[in-house]
């Protein structure tokens, strides 16, 4: 369904993708200033670890809160309101992250961010499906995620080339510079239809209520638990994998740096083959079997220097780079009347999913090799992700204006 002007839905495209760079660069930024900030509050030692998985946890507890908050807003306000307003409170969370004084300033504001970083993308991918047609909305999603992730890079450089604030408050002003093209962007028409009926919208426990729109809703989060494994364990503790297979000078910085750089090629890859193959389902699929393969060249096949380590942190990216298609995947699964909600909430349970992957790492990790134990939960991840890729139901050039009935 494509509702108007070329130009009209290029600008909704446009800002979606805007608006989802300053979301990663946010949610990237934090882990990269996370140990100067510390230091600069007057924290060291031990406290460093401990209260930088705190602020972390903070900031995911504030992204599961706004993905139902911001999610169900999107099928009861409308799209717009809340790509608009999870902008607003981002950018301004950003700013105030710049002028904390003390650690539970930081904590709360860690925890707004997240409310805030939460609620962009589902709103953004949930319009630009609802704005283009049916054949080309795979094209819109895939800019939107492909121009989004490249917002970790310029994070990593901002933090490289300026002090800690003046990072926060780069991502801030580039948020708030964004409402300038509101004016440019227009409400899903399928959203306007659907508020003039009697329909219930933005339920959210209604996705438990059925029992083929539970799992449906379930297999739309597990086929991405792999991707941010990756990114949560591989990359996150990329130093101890290098120690342990004789790899010296790997810092997390970097292997996150090159990991998103892979992340940002095949989401244009992933993308741009579902729609030449016309395709969501067996794409993802290939995707996710190339991941394992990376997984277990990462894992037990990197020993040869820190290039070669790198180059498979990027070609891991580039694996888990279906985060387009999974997203655009998830959108096309439900009817108009929820699928702000379950897009917005599903990216934000995959994130979410680090949280219980870590855990299980951890737990494992002080019984067995490093290795072996993120082998295990790999492995956990990927079957549990192969077997709901397998499962649900093709979704290229679906018709999205129809309604679930609750």
């Amino acid at each position: 369904m494509q509702e108007s002007g070329s130009k009209s839905i290029s600008a909704i495209v446009i800002v979606a993708a805007l608006g989802y760079f300053v979301d990663i660069y946010d949610l990237i930024l934090f882990s990269i200033v996370r140990i100067p900030s510390l230091k600069s509050l007057g924290i060291t030692g031990d406290e460093l670890l401990s209260n930088g998985v705190m602020l972390l946890n903070m900031q995911m507890a504030g992204m599961l809160v706004g993905g139902i908050i911001w999610g169900v807003l999107g099928d009861k306000r409308g799209r717009i309101s809340v790509l608009f307003g999870s902008i607003i409170m981002y950018s301004v969370a950003n700013i105030l992250n710049g002028m904390v004084q003390d650690i539970p300033q930081y904590a709360v504001l860690r925890f707004i961010a997240g409310i805030g970083l939460a609620g962009e993308l589902g709103a953004g991918i949930t319009l630009v499906s609802e704005v283009m047609s049916k054949e080309s909305r795979g094209y819109g999603t895939t800019i939107v995620a492909t121009i989004g992730i490249l917002g970790a890079v310029a994070a990593a450089l901002v933090a490289d080339y300026f002090e800690w604030r003046t990072a926060y408050y780069v991502g801030g002003v580039m948020g708030l510079l964004l409402l300038f093209l509101r004016i440019s962007v227009y409400e899903s028409g399928m959203f306007r239809n659907i508020k003039t009926e009697n329909v219930g919208r933005g339920q959210f426990h209604h996705l438990f209520t059925n029992r083929k729109r539970f799992f449906k809703y379930i297999k739309c989060i597990l086929i991405g638990s792999p991707l941010w494994f990756v990114v949560g364990v591989l990359m996150t503790f990329s130093d101890a994998f290098a120690k342990k297979l004789g790899v010296e000078g790997v810092t997390p910085a970097k292997a996150v740096m090159f990991c998103y750089i892979g992340l940002a090629i095949g989401d244009f890859l992933s993308g741009y083959l579902s729609q030449v193959f016309k395709t969501r389902k067996k794409i993802i699929f290939i995707f996710i079997l190339l991941t394992n393969i990376l997984m277990v060249i990462y894992l037990f096949f990197n020993s040869f220097g820190t290039f070669y380590f790198y180059t498979i942190c990027l070609l891991l990216g580039v694996s888990c780079g279906y985060w387009a298609v999974f997203v655009t995947n998830a959108s096309e699964q439900f009817g108009t009347n929820l699928r702000a909600t379950v897009t917005t909430t599903v990216p934000n349970f995959v994130r979410g999913s680090v949280v219980p992957l870590t855990l299980l790492f951890q737990f494992l990790n002080a019984k067995v090799d490093i290795i072996y134990s993120a082998a295990i939960v790999a492995s956990i991840s990927l079957i549990f992700a192969y077997i709901s890729a397998s499962k649900l139901e093709e979704t290229y050039g679906k018709e999205l204006d129809y309604i679930e009935m609750l």
